[in-house]
């Protein structure tokens, strides 16, 4: 005999895959008495399943408003979790995500409850999202999907890969890991071609399937995959690199520099050393002046002339004009 919750779950399987059932039936599908089908209906009611039943002969049990929906076995957290995660996915850089995720939790608010739908109508009636903009270059989620399925499978990936410039390469690689930024997912895998680890990014990739054959997955490149890809986007992605000195510790820079901005190194405490890189140094010397901090330059010595000419400019856009 199934345990109750199985049990309770095979039930609701039963009710959703039919308009309606007597009790003798279910009954006799789950294996237990009616009256324990009638336990069982009663604790599917307590949870917030809408069960409907009709009394006499031709009488019997029907899932109500919801029973389109998959069956869900949810505690009052659980529920109001999905709801907050539906309700912040929409920034997330997955294309169409945010349409979807509207009407999921509106096919989710029809089974909650009563006693969550308030929590879940104050969460949506007062929570105002704070994003830094659209996302600027989406992912189709199946194509999202089908990289979390070759991953998962050890299968090897083909797929055109169009860089920065729109040139588009072909690429055969053994999928590792995708690790997603606020922004953007990237796909961690061994390039066949190039006998190297590479990064790229998911909005980038056309998957051309069929995949495989299966492979015996390496070692990962790093033990924190997050900060190894977060060094890349960073710097190696960049033509224009430089290391600086700050003149703050590491943990006060990480409040104003994201992982997508470049990787901070301790040094004395007092200071640390920040990796980055942008197209040019010029943009370089922008983001440097932006952070609003004291620094200096550690390399390249490029960068130092490149700031003396913009503190020339400057100091020139501050003299008064010639009468």
């Amino acid at each position: 005999m199934l345990d109750t919750s199985a049990r309770l779950l095979r039930l609701l399987s039963l009710l959703q895959a039919h308009r309606e059932w007597t009790g003798a039936d279910l009954a006799e599908r789950l294996g237990v008495t009616p009256r324990t089908v009638r336990r069982d209906v009663d604790r599917l009611r307590g949870l917030g399943y809408p069960v409907n039943a009709s009394p006499g002969t031709g009488g019997g049990y029907q899932l109500g408003a919801g029973a389109e929906l998959p069956p869900l076995l949810l505690d009052d957290d659980e529920a109001v979790a999905v709801a907050v995660g539906l309700r912040t996915a929409a920034g997330n850089g997955v294309e169409g995500i945010g349409e979807a995720s509207v009407r999921a939790l509106a096919k989710l608010e029809q089974v909650l409850p009563s006693r969550l739908r308030g929590r879940v109508a104050a969460l949506n009636e007062f929570t105002v999202p704070m994003l830094r903009g659209p996302a600027r270059d989406t992912v189709d989620p199946a194509v999202l999907t089908e990289l979390a399925a070759v991953c998962r499978d050890s299968e090897r990936l083909r797929f055109g890969y169009r860089d920065h410039e729109g040139t588009v390469s072909r690429r055969t690689v053994e999928p590792h890991r995708l690790v997603c930024s606020e922004r953007r997912w990237y796909l961690v895998a061994w390039d066949r071609d190039r006998e190297d680890w590479r990064t790229f990014r998911a909005d980038r990739i056309e998957p051309r399937p069929p995949h495989g054959p299966r492979f015996v997955p390496r070692p990962a490149p790093a033990e924190d995959l997050a900060a190894y890809v977060s060094r890349g986007v960073a710097q190696g992605a960049y033509a224009a690199r430089a290391v600086v000195r700050l003149r703050m510790p590491a943990e006060e820079a990480a409040r104003i520099i994201g992982p997508s901005d470049g990787a901070l190194e301790p040094l004395d405490g007092q200071g640390c050393l920040l990796r980055t890189g942008a197209v040019s140094l010029d943009v370089l010397v922008i983001h440097l002046m932006l952070l609003g901090c004291e620094f200096e330059v550690v390399e390249p010595p490029e960068l130092t002339e490149r700031i003396r000419s913009a503190r020339d400019l400057l100091g020139r856009a501050l003299e008064p004009a010639a009468e």
